[in-house]
């Protein structure tokens, strides 16, 4: 007699024990109602564009030596200076032309004047139109063959550094905007104009270098500044456009979230189709319409109040024993 009523109290002690639990499981552990921000789409314009740093650098950097050996006379470009083809950068007298003008000076001004008159200086020609970027020289100073004289630069490109997951994408004749790490205010809008075949390995990644050619040079532009570098993909205007937060995955499908029948609180997913999208909206395609209404779930965080249950199962804090 006492062990079946040991088993009935036995038996009663767990259903009380199990509602109790599934009590505050369902009332501490209860999901909030979510809430939800309305958003109408719009139209607008859209890109999709691959985003990369790069470096300024000329396009064809020349070095110019001198084919003989000597002085150096006089410099007739300063460093920044554009030049034009044929122009004369600087003048140099041959070992055996400086040696005789030296023992002609001494003999008076006269007779190193006759000199210089029959014994003319050779002059360093600027081969090609461009800028000096290098002067490497000074007035009365002795040069080699092996010396480097000037450097000139035809035209400052930016050389951007492409991903091998986003080089695909990129094409000749796309448009590009260019900005500069030192002057973050100057932007410049470019072309792409040659995708190198080769690629070089940097940070174990497989990069490969894309010129941009530049529609103006600020004055501000030098070689070897650093550059950001947005090349455009594609472009569209007045796509149907909605939050990128809107759209989401689910069962394999691309839906967004709508009201059920004009309810308030009922919610429905929309199959949609998505096009291009950028850092803040997503294109849509096929599945809504002009001025459709896509609910937003509100993700501001609420610190949680007094009222309320709570989950017996989750972590607690160490109480004092009393």
């Amino acid at each position: 007699m006492i062990k079946r009523s040991k088993l009935v109290w036995g038996s009663v002690f767990t259903v009380a024990l199990a509602g109790l639990g599934a009590f505050f499981f369902l009332t501490g552990n209860r999901a909030p109602e979510k809430s939800f921000e309305e958003i109408r789409a719009i139209r607008g314009n859209i890109s999709s564009a691959v985003s990369t740093t790069g470096v300024v650098e000329p396009q064809n950097r020349l070095k110019i030596q001198s084919s003989i050996g000597g002085r150096v006379e006089a410099i007739l470009v300063a460093e920044g200076q554009y030049v034009k083809k044929g122009e004369v950068l600087a003048l140099l007298s041959s070992t055996e032309r400086a040696a005789l003008l030296d023992a002609a000076r001494v003999q008076g001004k006269s007779e190193e004047a006759y000199w210089k008159r029959v014994y003319k200086e050779t002059s360093i020609i600027a081969p090609l139109d461009g800028q000096v970027i290098v002067r490497s020289i000074d007035p009365g100073q002795a040069v080699t063959t092996s010396d480097s004289l000037f450097v000139l630069s035809d035209h400052l490109i930016v050389k951007a550094y492409v991903d091998e997951t986003d080089i695909g994408r990129v094409k000749v004749g796309q448009n590009a905007v260019i900005g500069l790490d030192a002057y973050p205010d100057i932007r410049v809008n470019g072309i792409v104009e040659h995708i190198y075949f080769e690629s070089h390995l940097q940070n174990n990644v497989n990069i490969y270098n894309v010129d941009v050619i530049p529609e103006r040079i600020p004055d501000v532009f030098r070689s070897g500044m650093s550059a950001n570098i947005e090349i455009l993909v594609q472009e569209k205007q007045g796509a149907l456009l909605v939050p990128l937060g809107a759209v989401e995955s689910r069962n394999g499908k691309t839906v967004v979230l709508q009201k059920k029948g004009g309810t308030e609180r009922g919610v429905r997913y929309t199959s949609v189709t998505t096009g291009l999208q950028d850092d803040r909206h997503v294109e849509i395609l096929e599945g809504l319409s002009d001025s459709a209404v896509v609910l937003l779930p509100d993700t501001s965080f609420v610190l949680p109040g007094k009222k309320g249950g709570s989950n017996p199962f989750a972590p607690q804090r160490n109480r004092t024993k009393k």
